[in-house]
């Protein structure tokens, strides 16, 4: 590992490779990154379910998304890595008063942006998703832009075409401490050794918090455990088929490898780093999805994980600079969303230390705003 860098970026999710990628493109200069595990995406990245939306409630998240959208379709283009993102789009099932009318208000803000959104009434919705049970529901919304993709393939994009660029990838390295001169890290102590850098990013996940203890500071990003179950084969999943999330629930599925993945978040579960498999959990993911879809009735499990959300107290991600530690940037805390918005993540990261004007506004993503008693909450969350 070298001695010396222009910036060290730590965590080695999709986030951390992809503002290692967008730096490396623009030739900043020596760049590091520091992973303490064996592989990268280890926590979070490789446990991601693949959705890629941008039906949100905020402007800044539709806008990152949008983004990231337009980058993922010329991924190979970039990176010279074929990834694919197919666009089959997201579904949003609504069947309570309360979120029809923030839907449909969602809906407003997502067409004032650019983003091509439809509303479904009951009998549409078969027309994308004939698998879902619809007499309870009153509407849906429907974004054909939005779709999936292979976190890992996303991942190794980025790491190959970073690599060919020079940055150096060093794993099994972990975060020790720093060292400190005038209010600002001089050195990133590490299990292999220290690296000086005038720039230090924090992309650790859901470990950010724990870099920002090291240095001093408050990072207010929280891991839960999310689980995942994938079933066998299914007749009736088609190539077509959206994610459709229902809204009520919480529970959301699309197709994967011939069968469905089902995933939900489990609103009760403590902040830990634990991602064993929960029975309990399991059993909550399958009796919603038998709910919805009762032809799941004789699908069989063919898998279970866990993985991590990175979560902060308002559902947005946190990009800039640390209000106590001068050098310090965060790029992390995307709560369950920093696959799909890796690419944006990356650019603006890029452009605020590059100096060039910000393809996305992203002062509603300030990590001032904690103290600054900014309270706009991400409500469009799984």
């Amino acid at each position: 590992m070298k001695k010396n860098a222009d910036v060290v970026i730590i965590g080695g999710g999709i986030i951390g490779m992809a503002v290692a990628f967008y730096l490396a493109r623009e030739k900043y200069g020596d760049i590091v990154l520091l992973e303490k595990e064996k592989f990268l995406g280890s926590w979070s990245t490789s446990k991601a379910a693949g959705g890629i939306r941008a039906q949100f409630s905020i402007k800044v998240n539709i806008e990152m998304s949008m983004l990231s959208e337009r980058m993922f379709r010329q991924f190979e283009n970039d990176t010279g890595y074929n990834a694919v993102f197919d666009q089959v789009g997201y579904m949003f099932l609504l069947s309570r008063d309360e979120d029809v009318e923030a839907f449909t208000r969602h809906v407003e803000l997502q067409r004032s942006c650019g983003l091509d959104v439809k509303v479904l009434k009951p009998d549409e919705i078969s027309q994308y998703a004939p698998h879902v049970r619809t007499d309870d529901l009153q509407m849906a919304t429907l974004c054909l832009e939005d779709g999936l993709g292979d976190p890992h393939e996303f991942l190794s994009g980025y790491e190959h075409a970073a690599r060919k660029m020079g940055v150096e990838i060093a794993l099994e390295t972990e975060v020790t401490g720093f060292d400190f001169e005038g209010g600002k890290i001089t050195t990133v102590k590490t299990s292999q050794g220290d690296i000086e850098a005038p720039i230090v990013i924090n992309a650790a996940g859901a470990f950010s918090g724990k870099i920002g203890e090291m240095a001093g500071t408050d990072v207010p990003v929280k891991p839960y455990r999310r689980q995942c179950v994938t079933t066998g084969p299914l007749d009736f999943v088609k190539p077509t088929f959206p994610m459709v999330v229902d809204v009520a629930t919480g529970l959301y599925n699309h197709k994967e490898s011939k069968g469905l993945l089902l995933g939900w978040a489990d609103g009760s579960q403590e902040s830990s780093f634990d991602v064993s498999i929960d029975p309990d959990y399991t059993d909550g993911i399958l009796e919603r999805a038998l709910d919805r879809m009762p032809l799941l009735e004789t699908a069989e499990v063919a898998n279970v994980w866990a993985g991590l959300y990175e979560t902060t107290p308002d559902h947005r991600g946190i990009i800039g600079y640390d209000p106590k530690v001068e050098n310090l940037f965060h790029v992390t805390g995307f709560s369950g969303h920093g696959m799909m918005h890796a690419p944006a993540a990356g650019i603006v990261t890029m452009e605020t230390l590059t100096g060039k004007p910000r393809s996305v506004d992203i002062a509603d993503l300030a990590p001032t705003r904690f103290q600054d008693g900014d309270t706009a909450i991400e409500t469009n969350v799984i």
